[in-house]
């Protein structure tokens, strides 16, 4: 038995046919639509109108009269009404036009207490007049301020003292809970434990056969993790100064380090995507947390959901339940590589750097706050925030700038000074951190150097003011 021949069709001609077919089997629910509403049409209107012309009022005066000529009069020694047009209005739609004619345009009223509106709102006279009418209005319109929070007062922050002493780009520092010391990982696969108080270095710990890109130190054992390119994860026992641990199970470099606050977990991301969850003790992989398509390069932990936080180079931050070691959100705000994420020691919130911009989100639900006021433009590696709710971002070009956490204003901009023989494209910071009371900050750089910064204790409000505008989009006059 032969098969009838298929006759050959475009794709063009398919989709028409497809669409015929959809427009033919719903039309016959569009002649069943229920007949309009005109009264909630007239509920809307009125509401639109309460809302466009809110902020106009009258004066009080008595309204004006019209003549026998169609033109209005005013009585002498009054002000003029504007009268809003309602869904209810019955008059001639020109008359009406013409009485609501308004121009915004300078009052030269003098200021005095008349101007101050009942709320103690600033208010402004909208005056407007027309050369073929004898016919003017005016009406007082409240100055509504901006909703953008104003920015806290911060000193400026200083440089006050550069250590040297690693061989390669330092890429990672950490905190010892005590805040005596602090240690830095290096390109020059050594990581280097320094005195916070004096900047001395007072031990050399090797082990890695790559740069230290992670660090991380324990707040209740006598721990401290280290994470490289090396595919290596090493947990260091720092009263014998030697790694009891290894945690293997990475395909590629590991680029970021954190640890649980509550449990004895590990959390380790890099570059084969995935964000590795280990337990301290046993050396078990408990979770591979998989879903990222590009290296994983921030994360986060918190005692509550979501207990996981990572951003990676695909231009997402993901959030993760550790119950069931699956993703629970994905925020896809950002447009390029997501470098750094600080979360706020203090506030249940967390920003995010990338590219082209510094973005501050709400924990648990991740809903999106705002933009940071200005734009750091280069490629931010390193964010650190501390309870005084002063974040600081480093970039490739070294350029460190200091914001306001609350409102995202940037109050300062600085320039790291390159180390002595090096080149000007070794200005890069790698890393940032502060210490446990957020008074010292460390700046690890692509120098070879390390940068100590505090806040400026000769600065005021005077002599450093805070010049603050809210977004234009936001201000409203």
């Amino acid at each position: 038995m032969e098969l009838e021949p298929v006759e050959p069709q475009s794709l063009k001609k398919l989709s028409l046919k497809s669409l015929k077919r959809s427009l033919d089997l719903f039309s016959p629910i569009h002649g069943r639509l229920p007949p309009p509403d005109f009264e909630s049409k007239k509920i809307r209107m009125s509401h639109k109108i309460n809302v466009e012309y809110g902020g106009i009022k009258s004066t009080g005066q008595p309204a004006q009269q019209v003549n026998s000529t169609g033109r209005g009069t005013q009585p002498s020694g009054s002000s003029n009404v504007l009268a809003l047009p309602g869904p209810e209005d019955s008059r001639d739609p020109q008359e009406v036009g013409a009485q609501n004619a308004l121009a915004v345009g300078p009052s030269l009223q003098p200021k005095g207490p008349n101007n101050v509106g009942a709320a103690g709102k600033s208010t402004a006279i909208i005056s407007s007049s027309s050369s073929d009418r004898n016919f003017s209005t005016s009406a007082i319109m409240e100055r509504i301020p901006s909703r953008w929070p104003r920015p806290i007062w911060h000193a400026p922050w200083k440089c006050y003292r550069v250590i040297s002493g690693h061989l390669g780009w330092v890429r990672s520092v950490a905190f010892d809970p005590s805040n005596t010391w602090f240690c830095t990982g290096s390109a020059d696969r050594t990581i280097k434990i320094w005195d916070v108080a004096k900047g001395t270095l007072k031990l050399t710990l090797t082990g890695h056969i790559e740069q230290v890109r992670g660090l991380a130190v324990s707040n209740k054992h006598t721990y401290m993790f280290s994470a490289g390119d090396d595919k290596q994860v090493k947990c260091w026992d720092l009263e014998q100064n030697k790694v009891i641990r290894s945690y293997h199970g990475h395909l590629s470099g590991v680029y970021c380090l954190g640890l649980h606050p509550t449990i004895d977990i590990l959390f380790t991301g890099g570059r084969d995507s995935v964000c590795r969850v280990w337990d301290i003790r046993t050396k078990m992989q408990i979770f591979a947390l998989t879903g990222h398509d590009n290296t994983v390069c921030s994360v986060f932990t918190r005692p509550t959901d979501p207990q996981v936080v990572t951003g990676s180079h695909d231009s997402t931050i993901k959030f993760w339940d550790l119950r069931y070691g699956k993703t629970m959100l994905t925020l896809t705000h950002h447009k390029k590589s997501v470098r750094a994420m600080a979360l706020h020691p203090t506030e249940d919130c967390f920003a995010s750097a990338s590219a082209e911009n510094i973005k501050k989100f709400n924990l648990p639900k991740g809903d999106f706050l705002h933009n940071m006021l200005s734009q750091q433009k280069t490629i931010i590696n390193a964010m650190a925030v501390n309870e005084d709710g002063v974040l600081a971002t480093g970039g490739d070009n070294g350029s460190m700038w200091f914001w306001d956490w609350k409102s995202g204003h940037n109050f300062q901009q600085d320039q790291t000074i390159v180390q002595p023989g090096s080149l000007d494209s070794e200005a890069g910071i790698y890393a940032l951190c502060y210490d446990q009371t957020g008074s010292r900050l460390v700046s690890c750089e692509a120098d070879k150097t390390i940068k100590m910064w505090k806040e400026d204790e000769n600065a005021t409000p005077e002599t450093h003011p805070v010049n603050f505008k809210p977004p234009k989009d936001i201000r409203r006059f």
